[in-house]
């Protein structure tokens, strides 16, 4: 008989034990698996919102929580500054280019975001419809906020005050959408992006800039979006901002932040803090996912080592009919290395599903999560699993070698 068929009969003759360290190996492949692709697809998203943007600059406060805020749109921002102030900024000899961010209401959970152009430039947006705003009151929907608010170019919606879905709607000075973006698999994707006079409008209780929405006047130009309006400066959120040189990494940051009232953070080095507080929980997963898989190594161990002494006398007949030692021996091994690789892949593709699942489902809000993603480290974890089998069925398939053929027939 074929040593591979010898070796999948002996499995399928013991459907419970098989079935139950299959299962086990393939949790903690699956675990790690799971992991694995959330780290990577986390890290890459990090990696790729924050390109392009050498420094946020902010009210004072956490700088990681002014880099969640303005550049993951994950965070309350810790305040504002003033418009003036970003504009001198923005004349700064070691700046190349900036875009300036105001934050303040949402729509169904989806920040509104008030900017430029430039910010659209900045991820690789373009329309898919539509155009971009001209006038106060216009807005740009992301694609995943057009899929599920279901607006369509022409439309009017009310938004929410305050970052979170559920608070106050301000009907009275409602967005006209005007243009949808293509999906770019980036932050933009969940925006809504308007122009920065449309977020002072509903905030500072002036009527809409939008000709359209002017009861005086319909035909009357946009009022320009000035630095005061009735001798109140204006105020943004933050200010993202480009290098025009590497000289500008030591000394920028530092003279924002010893002259200025505002505040300055690295998207670079706020990330690296982000992963780094992260990584303490994964690590704690990982954890318990190699405690799975050393405990399904055991659990074959002893299954393939009990089971043995109950073939003993089969394996001893079939040493009489000329099988070899080394057969014996590889025979044994085979069934560990069979279990080992189909746990291996049921436990991977289980991984790969539930990621899919968590991503279609919306359980990580701000990452959208995918199956269709391979980690070069899931060849290493196929074979951990692989060694884990060598391992557990290493003894018992040196006790099938030295089985000794009159000492066992002669207990029968």
């Amino acid at each position: 008989m074929n040593i591979v068929r010898l070796s999948l009969k002996q499995l399928a003759a013991r459907p419970l034990h098989t079935a139950l360290n299959a299962i086990l190996l393939a949790l903690g492949i699956a675990t790690i698996a799971m992991l694995m692709l959330f780290n990577a697809q986390m890290q890459d998203k990090l990696m790729r919102t924050a390109e392009g943007i050498d420094l946020v600059v902010g009210a004072k406060g956490s700088p990681l929580q002014l880099i969640l805020s303005t550049v993951y749109h994950a965070d309350i921002p810790p305040g504002n500054i003033p418009k003036r102030e970003a504009d001198k900024l923005a004349k700064h000899p070691l700046v190349e280019s900036t875009v300036p961010l105001a934050l303040g209401d949402n729509l169904l959970g989806y920040r509104i975001v008030g900017t430029t152009p430039a910010y659209i430039d900045l991820y690789g947006g373009k329309l898919a419809s539509g155009k971009l705003w001209s006038v106060s009151m216009e807005a740009v929907l992301g694609a995943n906020v057009a899929k599920k608010s279901q607006l369509q170019l022409g439309q009017e919606f009310a938004s929410s005050h305050g970052l979170a879905a559920g608070g106050h709607l301000h009907d009275d000075n409602k967005y006209q959408v005007v243009g949808i973006l293509a999906p770019t698999g980036t932050i933009i994707d969940d925006l809504v992006l308007t122009d920065l006079q449309s977020v002072w409008d509903l905030h500072e209780g002036q009527e809409s800039t939008n000709p359209v929405y002017q009861q005086a006047n319909p035909l009357a130009p946009a009022k320009p979006a000035d630095d005061e309006e009735d001798g109140k400066p204006r105020e943004i959120t933050a200010l993202l901002i480009k290098y025009k040189t590497p000289l500008a990494v030591l000394a920028l940051p530092r003279q924002i932040n010893a002259n200025t009232n505002m505040q300055a953070a690295s998207p670079a080095l706020e990330s690296a803090r982000l992963l780094h507080i992260v990584g303490f929980g994964l690590d704690a997963f990982r954890a318990f996912a190699l405690i799975l898989i050393v405990s399904a190594g055991l659990s074959l161990f002893v299954a393939l080592y009990t089971t043995l002494k109950e073939r003993r006398y089969d394996l001893a007949v079939m040493r009489l009919l000329g099988s070899t030692r080394l057969r014996l021996f590889s025979a044994v091994l085979l069934e560990g290395v069979l279990l080992a690789v189909g746990s291996a892949a049921l436990g991977l593709l289980a991984g790969h599903l539930v990621t899919e699942w968590a991503g279609r489902s919306g359980l990580t809000p701000g990452l959208t999560l995918t199956g269709h993603y391979w980690v070069p480290e899931e060849g290493w974890l196929a074979l951990l699993a692989l060694g884990v089998g060598i391992l557990a069925s290493l003894l018992p398939a040196i006790q099938a070698y030295r089985t000794d053929i009159g000492t066992v027939l002669s207990e029968r």
